[in-house]
């Protein structure tokens, strides 16, 4: 910026106006301008002025009506109070408290302007005499347009809606916390603002308010209609240095008004495919899935709730694997209530059950589980009914967020506990197992944390440093011996250390497990830590340069599978990328080179790559994705 004489100037009038705002009064700034060269430095000196201390507080309230009496009611709330510093800064907030305080009591379009303050500091040398006086007209009005202050209801509520859409009224109704002939809240009004929005079938929720002569307010809501119906495809793809290439593309259908109710239906067609050009091998999954989401929370009244209501949900879902050892279907349903607060989202499934069938087992691989029975008894057909809940917090929800932001999310499964107090009725198998329908029901509590930040900084916050850590371990118990495999841990991939393939690393020090034709590597605990530097390039196009450190451990199991504290840094795997994106600002898509830096299942001193070692053979990976990997 060239230097500006005046801009000095007028810096230091903002200051002093600045410190006046807070209370340092009769405050001084000096500019201290310095040249070297063509550069000139300037440094603000700050001379803060008195502070006063408030000695008492005299209310001046409006004699007509009942504002002061309520008034009086809420004193207790008052933040200025004798012994605080006066200050600008402090009275304007109280005046936004108090009056978002009175609109939610019944005075509809009070504001902070209806505040009028004298502050007496020479009667007392060194303190404040406070008048905080309520009038009742506002600054920008004269005493000749005073009206009394008083209480409003509501009056007729209209909910307007083009006749395309096709939706019950009863039901709007039930959503509308906006009731005629109630006292007039702001909160009534957020409330059936925040309900209408969450619905996901309106563009925009417009609530007017129009209030009467005879302390009425009426209500007009109009609703515009989204798209109720569409399709969503998304694709990843990724491929290493060996050969084998990935693809997982995803179609789905979705429709926001099913039953006329604001209901909410998802169809889903899922696939993942995972070959090499130079042979024959080939894993395929093919999945469907169907959910149906209402909007409330089945069992309890609409009013139990204020603001966003809770939905209940109702899924279910067949996945099929085919691999090179095996084949396995899994079908599974879960019914559960996922809400909202703010910007907490939380979903809780007071009933999960799925059913996992294993077959078409090849003799070389059934023989291999044989002598390992650990692994063994993650492939083996299961039965799993319990509980699950999971909790996210972030403080941007934005799906491609442009500012600094934070998240956590907690996860956690408790499965087979209810199962277990009807053991006895159940039949034995020859391992000792009880079975119901023929397949034995798991028992383990899985658990998994994750926190993430990210920081912009630079012109336009274009510059973001992303972090994240996670941990996550699952325990088997009572009936099982180890969890089902579905439920393991595993890292890799275009969202986890992207180094490596899918389900490439560990668990722990282990190589490669020769059973898998296609890695296939899993463990009941995982750690992982990542860092990404993202930078602005050209147009629409950025860049990124990241690192990572992480691994998948088991509980019991080979030597070295298992986590031990003393070799605990010894067992992290480590990679570090770049990447490119193209950014869409409703969408980005992007591809990572991920280079492994540190391998733990190679013999010591070969571990750490060296540059030479970098592109070799199966040394690094390339993902394909769209959106952020964290």
């Amino acid at each position: 910026m060239v230097y500006n004489p005046d801009l000095v100037n007028s810096s230091i009038e903002n200051l002093e106006r600045r410190l006046e705002y807070l209370g340092y009064y009769g405050s001084k700034v000096k500019a201290d301008v310095s040249v070297k060269g063509k550069k000139v430095k300037v440094k603000y000196l700050l001379n803060l002025g008195k502070r006063y201390p408030i000695r008492d507080i005299e209310y001046i309230l409006p004699e007509r009506g009942d504002f002061a009496e309520d008034f009086i009611k809420d004193t207790a709330s008052v933040t200025v109070r004798p012994g605080d510093f006066l200050s600008e800064d402090a009275l304007e907030k109280e005046t936004v408290r108090s009056a978002a305080h009175f609109r939610k009591v019944g005075y509809y379009g009070f504001n902070k302007n209806y505040y009028f303050f004298e502050a007496d500091t020479l009667s007392t040398p060194g303190v404040a005499h406070l008048k905080m006086k309520v009038n009742e007209y506002t600054r920008n009005e004269t005493p000749k347009s005073a009206k009394p202050l008083k209480r409003f209801t509501f009056g007729s509520v209209d909910i307007i809606h083009p006749k395309r859409l096709k939706i019950r009224e009863q039901f709007l109704r039930n959503l509308n916390t906006i009731k005629p002939g109630h006292p007039y809240s702001e909160d009534a009004v957020n409330n059936a603002y925040s309900r209408l929005s969450s619905l996901r079938m309106f563009n925009s929720v417009n609530l007017e308010m129009e209030p009467t002569d005879s302390n009425v307010v009426d209500c007009r809501i109009n609703l515009s209609p989204s798209r109720l119906q569409g399709f969503k495809l998304k694709l990843e793809a990724s491929s290493n240095s060996s050969g084998l290439l990935g693809v997982s593309p995803e179609l789905s259908y979705y429709h926001k008004n099913l039953f006329h109710g604001g209901e909410l239906l998802n169809l889903g067609l899922m696939g993942n495919f995972q070959f090499k050009f130079t042979d024959a091998v080939r894993a395929t999954e093919f999945g469907a899935s169907a959910g149906i989401t209402f909007p409330r929370f089945i069992g309890l009244p609409y009013s139990f709730f204020s603001g966003a209501l809770p939905n209940t949900e109702i899924k279910a879902s067949f996945n099929s694997q085919n691999r090179p050892e095996y084949s396995r279907t899994i079908i599974s349903t879960s019914f559960g209530y996922s809400g909202s607060y703010k910007n907490l989202y939380y979903q809780f499934y007071p009933l999960r059950l799925s059913v996992v069938k294993l077959n078409d087992v090849t003799e070389d691989f059934a023989m291999s589980l044989i002598f390992n029975p650990f692994i063994l008894n993650s492939y083996i057909s299961h039965f799993d009914l319990g509980a699950a809940a999971n909790i996210y917090y972030t403080t941007n929800n934005d799906l491609n967020p442009k500012t600094s932001y934070q998240y956590i999310r907690f996860q956690v499964n408790s499965v087979g506990n209810v199962l277990s107090l009807f053991k006895g009725l159940m039949p034995e198998n020859e391992w000792g197992e009880r079975e119901l329908w023929g397949t034995p029901f798991s028992q383990y509590v899985r658990a998994e944390l994750s926190l993430g930040r990210t920081f912009c900084f630079g012109k336009d916050d274009l510059h973001s440093f992303a972090m994240r850590f996670m941990v996550g371990a699952g325990f088997a118990y009572g009936n099982s011996e180890t969890m089902p495999f579905e439920q393991h841990f595993y890292a890799g991939g275009a969202n986890s250390m992207r180094g490596w393939q899918a389900r490439s690393v560990g668990p722990g020090f282990s190589e490669k497990i020769d059973l898998f034709v296609i890695p296939n590597q899993t463990g009941d605990m995982k750690m992982e830590a990542d860092i990404e530097y993202r930078f602005p390039l050209f147009w629409k196009l950025r860049g990124a340069v990241f690192a990572e450190a992480g691994n998948v451990w088991d509980i019991s199991g080979s030597s070295d599978s298992v986590l031990y504290s003393s070799k605990f840094y010894e067992s992290l795997a480590a990679d570090w990328g770049v990447g490119l994106r193209l950014d869409l600002n409703v969408i980005l898509i992007r591809v990572d080179l991920g280079i492994q830096a540190y391998v733990p299942s190679m013999p010591e001193g070969q571990r750490w790559r060296k540059p030479k070692d970098w592109f070799g053979s199966d040394n690094y990976a390339i993902h394909f994705g769209v959106g952020y990997p964290f």
